[in-house]
């Protein structure tokens, strides 16, 4: 079984002034040092179980790739240690190892030789390779031909041959085509179950989310915040949307959940409420009813602009729907410090049961990556109940109207004598 565990880990690179420090430094005998350290990464420390998958994430530049190949042993650490406990199988850079004028075939042989195989179990695996890869002919044609996503499609395909004890992933799965992608992340889901650790790096919330335990946010080359793949994202999130006077928070919620609040607060959510079909309050809706979802909001500062939007989210963070007054050309215009706006979204609940919540959002525009005043993840938690229709599967009830149409028909042979 896989196991990582990673102790104050850190990576700095040489920086002189000039070459000519650089040349005096190594040639000058007791020479001063004249150089100083520029750390790209800096006492990081955590440990992945066996079967456990923790995803990274941060702006680029926080040292996420740095720190998989510390890991995979591709560069060496500055100070710190990392252990590892099983067979390691390793997509990084893309392409990584490839030869541009050998042909695909012969970098599978070469790349597989690397992840510890020998050559006989490599073709006994290449149908497999060639059959996941599906780029047909392309196999015995040299790399340099390949496009982008081609490379990755057989650089993936290689290194999950088998199942390893660690998969370890970085971006390079974003440069492939939307079928490619689904059919990678499903193998990782299978090895998931199968017992494989897995560490992957991707931008994408939906991946993390889906596939990991944890996850772990990078900044500035420090680990800034490990938890639970929402929290660790909603927090990610309103990172990239600060701004000067712009304050992020969390806060720990009664059922558990982890709220993270961020904006520059020129305008605030008062308070928010899921409304029956007789404005009464609920925290339960049945499947197919009509619901409100109300929104109060208080100006604080005089805005030029203001949009509300809200995104219902599933347990694992999932976007189910979102929706602003911006895409329903309904921002308001010109408004006055101390004035108070109440927002009321009527819908059909046409979610499945279980439990979501209701993150808001107020900015000038379509996105709250624009004059960003207040992101609230977890603004309402409800649930979803069916005792009024058919027992469904899945997240969304379609209401799916049957009729069928049976027809006997005789069918007669006749016998020419």
């Amino acid at each position: 079984m896989g196991h990582i565990r990673v102790t104050g880990l850190g990576k700095a690179y040489k920086q002189y002034p000039n070459r000519w420090s650089r040349l005096a430094e190594w040639l000058i005998p007791f020479s001063p040092i004249r150089h100083h350290p520029h750390w790209v990464l800096q006492d990081v420390a955590f440990e992945i179980a066996p079967g456990e998958a923790v995803g990274i994430v941060g702006v680029n530049g926080a040292g996420k790739s740095t720190l998989l190949k510390m890991i995979t042993g591709t560069t060496q650490p500055t100070c710190g240690h990392v252990q590892l406990e099983g067979r390691v199988a390793a997509l990084l850079e893309l392409g990584m190892g490839f030869h541009a004028d050998f042909t695909g075939r012969q970098n599978a042989i070469m790349a597989g030789q690397l992840l510890g195989m020998h050559v006989e179990e490599i073709e006994a695996l290449m149908p497999e390779i060639e059959r996941f890869a599906e780029i047909g002919d392309a196999i015995d044609h040299p790399v340099r031909t390949y496009s982008s996503g081609m490379q990755m499609r057989l650089a993936f395909s290689v290194a999950t041959a088998r199942r390893p004890d660690i998969l370890i992933v970085d971006e390079a799965l974003s440069v492939g085509d939307a079928y490619f992608q689904h059919k990678s992340f499903d193998r990782i889901r299978s090895f998931r179950k199968a017992g494989t650790t897995l560490l992957i790096v991707s931008h994408d919330r939906s991946a993390i989310q889906s596939i990991c335990d944890s996850a772990i946010l990078l900044e500035k080359g420090r680990m800034v915040m490990h938890g639970t793949p929402e929290a660790v994202m909603d927090y990610y999130n309103a990172l990239l949307a600060e701004r000067e006077g712009q304050t992020v928070r969390q806060e720990a919620l009664s059922g558990g959940q982890v709220s993270t609040i961020s904006g520059t607060g020129e305008a605030g959510i008062l308070s928010v409420r899921l409304l029956d079909e007789n404005d009464r309050p609920i925290d339960a809706a049945e499947v197919g009813q009509p619901v409100v979802l109300e929104v109060k909001v208080e100006v604080r500062q005089d805005i030029e602009r203001l949009v509300l939007g809200f995104m219902i989210k599933d347990r694992l963070g999932q976007a189910m729907y979102g929706i602003n007054t911006h895409r329903q050309d309904k921002a308001l215009t010109d408004l006055q410090a101390g004035e108070r706006v109440t927002y009321r979204f009527a819908f059909v609940m046409g979610l499945g049961k279980g439990n979501y919540s209701v993150a808001l959002s107020l900015s000038r525009l379509d996105s709250h990556l624009d004059r960003n005043f207040e992101w609230r993840d977890y603004g309402l938690v409800f649930h979803v109940l069916n005792n009024r229709h058919e027992d469904f599967v899945g997240c969304s009830w379609l209401g799916a109207k049957t009729s069928i149409t049976r027809a006997n028909t005789s069918i007669t042979s006749e016998r020419t004598p």
